[in-house]
């Protein structure tokens, strides 16, 4: 199928500049990665990956670390030993 349709889009120039990076690794062009993304669209009947609002628990939390206060851990370990007290 020849391929006539024009898609027009303004997108930020770093984001364009280090997504074409890795499309380049990747051995994609911009076009072929548009393309593949719009293939699996329409084969999802949406997009190809999960979106959802979040619930309130996890919009308090956003807002907290927005704000600031999180708790801060210094490794992993330290987190972990954290949640097993909880």
């Amino acid at each position: 199928m020849a391929k006539t349709a024009m898609i027009n889009a303004r997108i930020e120039p770093k984001l364009k500049k280090e997504v074409e990076g890795i499309l380049q690794r990747l051995g994609l062009s911009t076009t072929q990665a548009v393309s593949l993304f719009f293939r699996h669209v329409k084969n999802y009947r949406g997009l190809p990956f999960e979106v959802k609002l979040p619930n309130a628990a996890t919009r308090r939390a956003i807002e907290a670390a927005r704000r600031g206060n999180v708790r801060r851990f210094h490794s992993a370990s330290e987190l972990a030993k954290e949640l097993e007290r909880s």
